[in-house]
């Protein structure tokens, strides 16, 4: 059944591009988007909206073996031809601000499915905007090391900058972990902090140089927190 609740519907619709529907819900939905020109708004919208997701997967080529070893697991002589499937961008989705962007993160690992096992991330989180928008996607990887990159840049205030903070869960002050550049990626390995499930990560604005007290001055932008990453 498509409720009809608008903010159900458009949660539908993001399930269904992010691919988390059962299968014949999925197919509910379709028929529905056939007679209903606002589900496939809907669906539109978050298209367009996870579509900057994808950029974060550099192209890799599949292993070699990749074919063999699908064989093996399935038992079968005949290599499985390739099907049209909507690409899964995210695991769950979850309405809220922090919360929100825990349960993303989660599911973002499918984006890197075709890394080498050791590059995986192993934690990642998406911060969201005040109106719960993803604005942006942090990934930590097994070495410590943190990358931000920009999925709907947003201008700022030119006499204002963007600063990045990390806060531990028990810690009492956040961490700066820099500014972010003009171009909105950033790769830092913190010195004094390990990046680790339940941190909270997030991004606020700032006088020209960052904060002048080592502490957040100006209002939170985005926020989320650190999750491990699927098959980590």
């Amino acid at each position: 059944m498509i409720p009809a609740d608008p903010a159900e519907r458009e949660a539908m619709a993001g399930e269904y591009v992010l691919g988390t529907l059962d299968a014949a819900t999925a197919r509910d939905f379709e028929r529905a988007m056939e007679r209903d020109p606002a589900l496939r708004e809907a669906v539109a919208r978050w298209e367009a909206q996870l579509a900057p997701l994808q950029a974060l997967a550099a192209p890799e080529a599949p292993p070699p073996d990749l074919w063999s070893r699908i064989e093996r697991t399935l038992g079968r002589g005949d290599a499985p031809q390739p099907v049209a499937a909507r690409p899964a961008l995210w695991d769950r989705i979850w309405r809220g601000w922090a919360l929100g962007a825990t349960a993303v993160a989660a599911g973002l690992a499918t984006l890197l499915v075709l890394r080498p096992a050791p590059e995986a991330p192993g934690m990642m989180t998406v911060l969201l905007t005040q109106r719960d928008q993803p604005a942006w996607i942090v990934e930590a990887d097994r070495g410590g090391a943190l990358r931000l990159a920009s999925l709907n840049p947003q201008p700022i205030p030119p006499d204002r900058v963007m600063q990045l903070w990390a806060l531990p869960q028990g810690a009492t002050a956040p961490t700066s972990l820099g500014l972010i550049p003009p171009e909105g990626r950033l790769t830092v390995t913190p010195r004094t902090i390990r990046p680790e499930p339940g941190m909270l990560i997030e991004i606020t604005l700032e006088p020209p140089g960052g904060s002048p007290t080592g502490r957040p001055t100006g209002p939170i932008l985005f926020i989320g927190r650190l999750a491990p990453a699927r098959g980590t």
